[in-house]
């Protein structure tokens, strides 16, 4: 007769005392960068959590990274704080340099920057960057160039038309009042 035990694989919160207080923490999330943030994240969450804790799945589902980043992270806090949380060990590239030049760089932050460039996409970026560099890039390198060194976003709404002339809507508000 043979015995088979299961065990439930349930995630179980886990206190880990943060020492930032939730102002400090949230400053930070404001001027961190995009990797950065979720980390910071995943701290601010553990900070409202309290003495109870929060568990692994909770930090999975409410910042939206897989269990063994939310694994790595806590480790990294628990043993060295901060720093080490906001300390990036990646490789990179293995050592590679970066597809774009320091001036290649300012002028595609430039472009992307200016409110009336006209930019509706990465495709238009593409193809701006090959026009005006004269180089082929892949469309994914361009799209994780610009989220990771500009934070720039896949949509974003205009406020208004991009080609709109300021003079003749000034003209136009002065000809209506007078009417």
């Amino acid at each position: 007769m043979s015995l088979v035990l299961h065990i439930n694989h349930m995630s179980y919160a886990l206190f880990i005392p943060v020492k930032e207080s939730m102002k400090e923490l949230r400053n930070l999330l404001k001027i961190s960068s995009v990797m950065m943030q979720p980390r910071i994240k995943m701290l601010i969450e553990v900070r409202k959590s309290g003495e109870q804790g929060v568990s692994k799945r909770q930090l999975m589902d409410s910042i939206g990274v897989c269990s063994q980043s939310i694994h790595n992270w806590r480790t990294a806090y628990k043993t060295g704080g901060l720093k080490s949380l906001l300390t990036n060990k990646r490789k990179g590239n293995s050592g590679k340099p970066s597809v774009f030049t320091k001036a290649e760089h300012a002028l595609i932050e430039k472009k992307l920057k200016d409110p009336k460039n006209g930019l509706a996409g990465y495709v238009e970026l593409k193809q701006w960057i090959e026009k005006e560099f004269q180089k082929e890039v892949k469309y994914n390198t361009i799209l994780k160039y610009a989220i990771k060194n500009f934070g720039s976003k896949v949509k974003v709404a205009r406020k208004s038309h991009v080609k709109k002339n300021d003079e003749l809507v000034n003209t136009f508000k002065k000809t209506l009042l007078k009417k």
